[in-house]
C-alpha cells in the first residue's frame, strides 16, 4: 500500500500481546515514536497505522497472535508485525500476506523504520514532548524493568533462545539509571523480567559500571543490592535457583527487596527435567527452598510446570505430585506440554496423549490450590502492607509483597473507597480463599 498522507500528528495503534519482556518492547517503541512527534490511537479506526507485538512461545499464543493480525487488518487494513512470532514470517504471511512488514523480536529500528516508511513522522520538537519514564502500558505506580535480552539455555521443549538470541545484559549502570527515573516520577514497584535473571551479567564477564558514585559489577547481586537503595517495591522474575542466589535472600529479610521470588522450576522429576534439559536440574532445589526459607521466613515463590512432557510416565507424574507437596510453592501454575514447532523435545519417544496431559494439569493444580490456600489461612489475623491497584466500589483491589500483578492473587479490602490507585496501605488480613485475602484497613 502506498503511504498514508500524514496528519498533523499522525497516530500508531499498538496491540502488545505475550509477557512482560514483549511489553516493555512495546513500551520501548512507543516512546521513540512518541519522541517523533507520532500519537497513540486508541482506537483501530483512528490509527494510521497498527503495529502488532506478537507471541510465539507455544500454539495458543500463535493462535492469537495470528487472530489479532488479522482483526487488525479487518478494522485498519495496515499493520506492522513484529515480536517472537516474527521470527518465523512464513506463518504470518502464510494466513496474513497483506501485512505490511514482519520483524522480529526487539527489533525496534525495524520497525519504527517500518512506520516511517508508511506513515512518515511530522516532528516538531517544540510541541511534542515524552515523559522522562517514556510511554508506558502498564498502570503509573508500577512498572517492567528488562535487564537483558535472550538466553543461552537449550532446553529442549523451547525456542526462545531462536528467537530472541542469546543472552545479552545492559549494563548494571543503565539499569539502575532507568529503574531511579521510573521511582522518581512515582512508579512503587519494580518488576525486574529477563529471560534469566540469575544469569544477569555474565556475558558482559560482570563489567564494571559507576552509579551513585559507586562502582559495582554487572551482576545479579550487585544489581539486586542498587534497586534495593531505591526505596521502591523491587519484585523478582524468572529467577534460575543458581547457588548464588542464596546470597540475594538476606536482602528480602532485610526489607531491600520483596520476599518473592518467581522460579520456573518446570518439574520435579530428575529424568523429567534431565530430558527437558533443564539447566540447574541436578541441583537439590528441596533444600535450597528449605534454606531459603530459614533466612527468609516471609518468602513467597512462585513457579510454572508443564505437564504431559514427552515420555512423563505416571511415576515420573507422581514425583512432580510428591516434590509439590514438600516443596509448598505459594503461587504456581501449569501448562499442558504443548509440541512447539523447532522444539526439539517434539523428537522425543513417548508423546503423552492429549486426555491424559489435561488430566494431570486438573490433578497438579487440585493439589496446587490445597497448598495455595492452607498457606494463606495462616496469614489471617496478621497485618501486611499492600499497594493498591484498582476500586470498586467501596472495595479497594490491592497486592501484597507476594503477588504479582496479573498472574498472582489480590487482597480486597472493605470499605476501602477512600483509599487512591497507587497508595500504600496497612491492612489486617480478615480471611483467606484459595488464591486472594480479604483485608481490612488497620488501625
Amino acid at each position: 500500500m502506498p503511504p498514508r498522507p500524514a496528519a498533523k500528528t499522525p497516530k500508531v495503534g499498538f496491540v502488545s500481546l505475550g509477557c512482560p519482556k514483549a511489553l516493555v518492547d512495546s513500551e520501548r517503541i512507543l516512546t521513540h515514536l512518541r519522541a517523533e512527534g507520532y500519537a497513540v490511537a486508541p482506537t483501530y479506526d483512528d490509527a494510521d497505522v497498527v503495529v502488532v507485538n506478537t507471541c510465539g512461545f507455544i500454539d495458543a499464543a500463535i493462535d492469537e497472535s495470528l487472530d489479532a493480525i488479522g482483526e487488525a487488518l479487518e478494522q485498519n487494513g495496515r499493520v506492522i508485525v513484529t515480536g517472537c512470532l516474527g521470527a518465523r514470517p512464513e506463518r504470518i504471511l502464510e494466513r496474513h500476506p497483506r501485512v505490511l512488514k514482519v520483524t522480529g523480536a526487539h527489533a525496534y529500528e525495524d520497525v519504527i523504520g517500518a512506520v516511517h516508511e508508511h506513515v512518515p513522522p511530522q516532528h516538531d520538537p517544540f510541541l511534542d514532548l515524552v515523559p522522562p519514564q517514556g510511554v508506558k502500558l502498564t498502570p503509573r505506580h508500577y512498572a517492567y524493568v528488562k535487564i537483558s535480552e535472550g538466553c543461552n539455555h537449550k532446553c529442549s521443549f523451547c525456542i526462545i533462545p531462536s528467537m530472541r538470541g542469546r543472552l545479552a545484559s545492559r549494563p548494571i549502570d543503565e539499569v539502575l539509571r532507568e529503574s531511579e527515573q521510573l521511582v522518581r516520577v512515582g512508579v512503587k514497584e519494580l518488576l525486574i523480567i529477563s529471560q534469566d535473571t540469575s544469569a544477569y551479567g555474565s556475558d558482559l564477564k560482570y563489567a564494571r559500571r559507576t552509579w551513585r558514585g559507586t562502582e559495582r559489577e554487572t551482576r545479579f547481586l550487585d544489581l539486586a543490592r542498587g534497586l534495593g537503595e531505591l526505596g521502591a517495591w523491587v519484585r523478582l522474575h524468572y529467577v534460575y535457583p543458581y547457588p548464588h542466589v542464596d546470597d540475594v535472600i538476606p536482602l528480602m529479610a532485610e526489607g531491600k527487596l520483596l520476599p518473592y521470588l518467581d522460579v520456573p522450576f518446570q518439574h520435579g522429576s530428575p529424568a523429567v527435567l534431565k530430558r527437558m534439559k533443564r539447566p540447574a536440574h541436578a541441583e537439590n532445589t528441596l533444600a535450597r527452598i528449605r534454606a531459603w526459607r530459614a533466612e527468609c521466613p516471609e518468602l513467597v515463590i512462585r513457579s510454572t510446570f508443564i505437564a504431559g512432557f514427552p515420555g512423563e510416565t505416571e511415576a515420573e507424574f507422581a514425583e512432580l505430585l510428591d516434590w509439590l507437596d514438600e516443596a509448598q510453592l505459594d503461587r504456581v501454575g501449569c501448562f499442558t506440554y504443548s509440541p512447539v514447532e523447532g522444539a526439539t523435545a517434539n523428537a522425543l519417544p513417548g508423546a503423552v496423549p492429549e486426555e491424559v496431559k489435561v488430566e494431570r494439569q486438573a490433578r497438579f493444580m487440585e493439589r496446587a490450590q490445597a497448598i495455595s490456600a492452607a498457606r494463606l489461612a495462616k496469614r489471617v489475623g496478621t497485618r501486611m502492607r499492600v499497594l493498591v491497584d484498582r476500586i470498586d466500589g467501596q472495595v479497594a483491589v490491592a497486592r501484597g509483597p507476594g503477588d504479582a500483578p496479573e498472574i498472582d492473587g489480590v487482597v480486597r479490602i472493605r470499605q476501602g473507597g477512600k483509599l487512591k490507585v497507587g497508595d500504600f496501605a496497612d491492612v489486617e488480613i480478615t480471611a483467606a480463599r484459595e488464591y486472594d485475602l480479604d483485608a481490612r484497613v488497620a488501625t
